[in-house]
């Protein structure tokens, strides 16, 4: 088993991006395919700025990976790579600034919606953190926004793990010896080096392919022929946009965020989505519909069934930590359904579909290809491969034990999404028996913001009432 320190040195995967991250990476620059999330943790107290300062900067010297930045090959015929910033600079990526008037959780909030929005410096490592100081109840509150080609939700919380304290003192990762220095590259240099490298390995890859595509015909033709077969069918239903149209209610959008924070007790929720057979998350998604249905209502619109995605993690426990690992789910929701019960049956056969398509990685498949496309071109088609979609939800799992950070210890850890075109994005992760739900939405499709907290709220009271 890894020691400590051994994880953390090679948390983030491998130096090379995978094409599934040189796509993200590569239609970072409009909103509509934008992959920055950010995590909102509400702390109890205030930390010390200099103790934090200082854990930053031993953290970023034993995490390599958080003081490296993305390097372009000179042409797009490889992946980019990551590099050490020889200019690292921590002013660049930490920042410190004080709630304005009362310190309410809604400013903080608004706060955070102008950090999420802003883009990341392409030229710098990839995430920033701030702390907000000054919070009505005495606390304060730590962001920490992160682009998406770092890691997915799994590898961020496994970077939470590695990053935060176990108590208000110290912990050993200050002992902890800083990892050799990096191998930096180059625009030319990676250019020469990983394709020189993919030539080379060329004929013996394709003479592996090809015995082993003959030797799985040769020994059983039926079932390989089937097996296409089935992945050319599952590839149908999932390269097919879900079988329902974008709702009227929720309009053209735009680039704004507004965040909103919920939260939900986990215990409740697991007894509400047993009560009917499913699970949390089915609970999680069958609360999510019954807002949206609310707030259809609200506005007046009836909409019976609405297009949703969903990352599904497809992380082994033999990959590395951080990195990416997960495909996307699309599918036609129940949102007119009024009892929570069938919903939750409903959204539980629709998603136990969804996990086994055989085709569920397909974007593996095309993002080699994507990936190499010009910006503009690569753009208009991850846009519309997202466009589709009125919601995305994302369930990340649970943080098994208290967090601290630079003494102070945290109350709650709020994941908010990346919106790749969707009217909103909501996230949950559980943390010390709370599910916190973070929702980033578009005050451009969503326009009564007040109005669909409250529909939040009764979506989720409806679900959890089955608990009873």
């Amino acid at each position: 088993m890894p020691t400590s320190h051994e994880t953390r040195s090679s948390w983030g995967g491998p130096p090379d991006l995978s094409a599934w991250e040189a796509l993200m990476w590569r239609a970072e620059g409009d909103h509509r395919t934008r992959s920055t999330g950010v995590v909102v943790e509400l702390l109890e107290s205030e930390p010390d700025w200099e103790r934090l300062v200082l854990a930053h900067k031993r953290l970023t010297q034993r995490i390599p990976r958080l003081r490296e930045r993305v390097v372009e090959p000179l042409l797009p015929l490889v992946a980019p790579a990551w590099s050490p910033d020889l200019d690292f600079d921590l002013d660049c990526h930490l920042q410190h600034v004080r709630a304005p008037r009362e310190g309410s959780i809604e400013e903080m909030l608004a706060l955070a919606a102008a950090f999420a929005g802003r883009p990341l410096d392409p030229n710098r490592p990839p995430w920033e953190a701030m702390l907000i100081s000054g919070l009505a109840d005495g606390g304060a509150a730590y962001l920490l926004k992160l682009h998406h080609s770092l890691c997915d939700g799994l590898g961020m919380l496994q970077l939470l793990d590695l990053t935060h304290g176990h108590g208000p003192e110290p912990s050993e990762i200050d002992a902890a010896p800083v990892p050799a220095a990096r191998r930096v590259e180059t625009p030319h240099g990676l250019l020469a080096d990983r394709l020189g490298a993919r030539i080379a390995s060329a004929p013996g890859e394709l003479l592996r392919s090809s015995a082993d595509l003959i030797g799985r015909g040769l020994t059983d033709p039926i079932g390989a022929a089937a097996g296409v077969i089935r992945f050319g069918q599952s590839l149908r239903r999932v390269l097919n946009p879900p079988d329902a149209p974008r709702s009227p209610a929720l309009g053209a959008g735009g680039t704004s965020y507004r965040l909103l924070t919920h939260d939900v007790p986990l215990a409740t929720l697991k007894a509400a989505g047993k009560a009917c057979g499913g699970s949390a998350n089915d609970a999680f998604l069958a609360g999510l519909l019954g807002a949206f249905r609310h707030y259809h209502d609200h506005v007046g619109t009836f909409v019976e069934r609405m297009p949703i995605g969903m990352p599904i993690s497809l992380r082994t426990d033999r990959d590395p930590m951080g990195g990416n690992k997960f495909a996307g789910a699309r599918f036609a929701a129940p949102v007119a359904e009024p009892d929570p019960r069938a919903r939750i049956v409903m959204i539980h056969d629709v998603v136990a579909r969804a996990r086994v398509e055989p085709a569920i990685g397909f974007l593996d498949l095309l993002a080699p290809v994507m990936s190499r496309l010009p910006g503009m071109v690569l753009t208009e088609l991850s846009s519309e491969m997202t466009g589709v979609c009125d919601l995305q939800a994302s369930n990340l799992g649970g943080i098994g034990r208290a967090f601290y950070i630079a003494g102070a210890r945290v109350s709650r850890v709020y994941p908010i999404g990346p919106r790749p075109g969707v009217a909103a994005m909501v996230t949950v992760v559980s943390y010390e028996g709370m599910c916190c739900v973070g929702v980033n939405l578009d005050p451009d499709a969503i326009t009564d913001v007040a109005a669909f907290a409250n529909c939040l709220r009764a979506g989720f009271d409806e679900v959890l009432a089955l608990a009873d």
